[in-house]
């Protein structure tokens, strides 16, 4: 018998993650690293665990995520949003609880694109009065 699997795609900036859930102990991997190896600051840890400890399933789940581009807090960030949408699927029930902490919500702030005559997005060149 399969155990059952459930998917949810994350984004954030410029981060895509893949997540899968399953029923477990707890164990969290990264592009086939531990979760512990992979990111090294417990900050990032605590965001991505951030949906368990909202419906109180601590330990109850096993995740399995495949993430690529941005750099680690935008990964860290899909991942959680991955993890949400696939609690989701698990059981509808989890929906206001997963809602009211804001991890089904896509965080749509992007890097503004650079305009001409600027450096960067808004910083200007040193300005000489004469």
């Amino acid at each position: 018998m399969a155990s059952a699997r459930y998917y949810g795609t994350g984004r954030r900036k410029k981060s895509i993650a893949r997540v899968y859930v399953t029923p477990g102990t707890g164990k969290i991997t990264v592009n086939g690293k531990d979760i512990d190896e992979y990111f090294g600051l417990e900050t990032l840890k605590v965001i991505i665990r951030q949906p368990f400890a909202a419906i109180n399933a601590e330990g109850k789940f096993d995740v399995m995520a495949n993430v690529h581009g941005g750099g680690i807090a935008g990964q860290a960030g899909a991942i959680r949003h991955g993890i949400a949408r696939a609690l989701l699927q698990e059981d509808a029930e989890n929906r206001p609880a997963l809602k009211k902490e804001g991890f089904l919500t896509r965080d749509s702030r992007m890097k503004e694109r650079r305009k001409y005559g600027l450096k960067k997005a808004r910083k200007a060149p040193q300005f000489s009065k004469r």
